[in-house]
């Protein structure tokens, strides 16, 4: 539901805005949320929560050609996923009646009037905004009279402001940035309050609605400062104090253009960052130090540390770079760390790791049972200290994390499971030991540590060569969580399980008149088919042969339980 307020603009005399701070985000339903609104967002967020004032959500919603439910749902859907809130909430559509008084009391006073020029009619702002056009001859001149006289007849026109040109003055403000500004009169166009429809203008809501809330800060982005001039002038004509302005740098490309939705796609959209697996509060730090720095220089910073050190003061001038990779941005999330800004995924993964467990298994978990895990609650905040170093974005935990989930491990290369410095023989027994050791030894860290270790020096093998096969064999993989806690998590019957199928991947165990061959699926170097040739294996000589077109080992040791 959105508040309403009808105050009106035209009050008597020079309004003063009331004493307590009050600031608004006044976003535009035309495509989703874009990165740099957010920032705008974030921004009037901070300073009304460090002076203790008012944060005002406004949809300006009267372009209606342009504006569609589903970009408002978008804006809102992005709003509140960076989970900051705002005090009031207004429908810039739903307040019209005072934009056209205000519209109205400017031109009785004689400050706008009536153009009926049909050719900038519908769009009066491109028209002119863009080149040395500054009014349609013959329309302001036309007198009161005649000018009523063709809007009584219904002939389309638009409204406009009257600029002075013939004694031309600057129009002036301090910018809480960039300082001093002014222009003169005489190169402003005399820009539209009203168009052909009745539909108000971006300047003439924008004012209105800033005036009837009692706006005391206006925040928004640098593009925005050259209208401020008019924005003047139409506060002055309607008798009413303007507020205090403050421009923010424009977010850029790598290679120095403005951030476009158009151009840039999805890179630039809020939810791209969710989806991605960003948190909320380390993606409003990643965008507070986009034209902002606190005075101690501090990076990674929570929310309560952000309300305390923002500052306008801290706004940098210079437009800032956002530093994705453009060949990368229309890939979507798929390549996530080589498509967004290296400092936003370093900043999500400094706040990953200052996250509870507790926290953070509450948010891995329901991304974990969208891919399809059916995951319990107890297990995922055990697997989750496991991973918590080891993932920079949320989704990484399904990549990391996703031997875990899984009844069997997808094909993996068996080389995987031969040690440094070791063979297939040497991976075999270290595995065969292990299946014998892990299914009497109590699943637990320490325990299985001494036993594995053990069990290693028995067959005379560092503890690296015993330990690598069987990460591998449970993972998947060498580059896994801890071992032994991945194992308890695990647990035995998976574990055994896997080890079983590692044993299987090296080689398949058939006698062949007799004789126990080991099959190697990696086959041995430079050794050719129906050659024998002594062959050097962890457990002593033994008879390199082909069987059936592969290469096996001859086993010296008694015939292997078939497996």
């Amino acid at each position: 539901m959105f508040t309403r307020m009808n105050d009106s603009p035209s009050d008597k005399g020079l309004r003063v805005f009331a004493n307590r701070l009050r600031v608004r985000f006044a976003p535009s339903p035309t495509g989703f949320l874009h990165v740099g609104s957010a920032r705008t967002f974030i921004f009037n967020w901070l300073y009304a929560r460090h002076n203790g004032g008012t944060m005002i959500l406004r949809l300006d919603d009267t372009d209606v050609e342009r504006n569609t439910e589903a970009s408002v749902q978008s804006i809102f859907e992005g709003l509140k996923w960076l989970n900051l809130g705002w005090d009031e909430e207004y429908k810039q559509s739903e307040r019209l009646g005072l934009h056209r008084e205000m519209a109205n009391a400017i031109f009785e006073k004689g400050v706008a009037y009536r153009d009926f020029t049909p050719a900038h009619a519908e769009d009066s702002e491109r028209s002119g905004a863009q080149g040395p056009w500054l009014f349609n001859p013959g329309m302001p001149e036309l007198s009161r009279p005649e000018s009523d006289r063709r809007a009584a007849a219904g002939e389309p026109f638009a409204m406009r402001f009257r600029v002075p040109r013939g004694d031309a003055r600057p129009v002036s403000f301090v910018d809480a940035v960039y300082g001093e500004q002014s222009k003169s009169t005489a190169d402003i166009e005399d820009f539209a309050l009203l168009r052909s429809d009745g539909m108000p203008t971006y300047h003439l809501a924008s004012c209105a609605d800033d005036a009837g809330l009692s706006i005391s800060h206006v925040i928004r982005g640098q593009d925005h400062l050259t209208n401020t001039f008019k924005h003047i002038l139409i506060l002055e004509a309607s008798g009413i104090a303007p507020p205090q302005f403050a421009h923010l740098p424009l977010l850029i490309a790598p290679d120095g253009s403005k951030l476009s939705k158009r151009r840039h796609g999805a890179v630039v959209s809020v939810t791209t960052y969710r989806d991605a697996g960003f948190l909320p509060e380390a993606f409003v730090n990643f965008l507070c130090l986009l034209g902002w720095s606190p005075k101690d220089n501090r990076e990674r910073m929570n929310g309560k540390e952000l309300v305390e050190t923002f500052s306008l003061e801290g706004i940098n001038r210079a437009n800032a770079v956002v530093n994705f990779k453009e060949g990368s941005a229309s890939q979507g999330v798929s390549n996530a760390e080589e498509t967004f800004d290296p400092k936003a995924v370093w900043l999500n993964a400094e706040h990953i790791r200052a996250l509870t467990v507790e926290d953070l298994s509450n948010r891995l978990t329901p991304i974990v049972r969208e891919a399809g895990f059916n995951v319990t609650s107890e297990k995922m905040l055990q697997i989750t200290p496991l991973v918590r170093e080891r993932i920079k974005l949320l989704r990484d935990v399904l990549t990391v994390a996703d031997f875990f989930f899984v009844d069997r491990l997808p094909a993996y290369d068996p080389a995987e499971l031969i040690p440094q410095k070791g063979d297939a023989d040497m991976a075999l027994r270290a595995l065969r030991r292990a299946h014998e050791v892990l299914a009497q030894t109590e699943f637990k860290h320490d325990p299985l540590d001494q036993a594995l270790r053990a069990a290693a020096q028995e067959l005379g093998l560092k503890a690296g060569q015993m330990f690598q096969p069987i990460r591998v064999a449970v993972c998947g993989r060498k580059n896994a969580p801890p071992r032994f806690e991945t194992l308890e998590v695990l647990g035995r019957g998976t574990t055994l399980e896997r080890v079983k199928q590692a044993v299987e991947k090296i080689c398949t165990a058939v006698c062949v008149d007799g004789v126990w061959l080991c099959v190697l699926q990696r086959s041995p170097a430079n050794v050719r088919s129906r050659e024998h040739v002594p062959y050097r294996s962890a457990g002593g000589w033994a008879q390199l042969v082909v069987w059936r077109g592969l290469h096996a080992c001859m086993l010296n040791a008694p015939a292997p339980a078939r497996l």
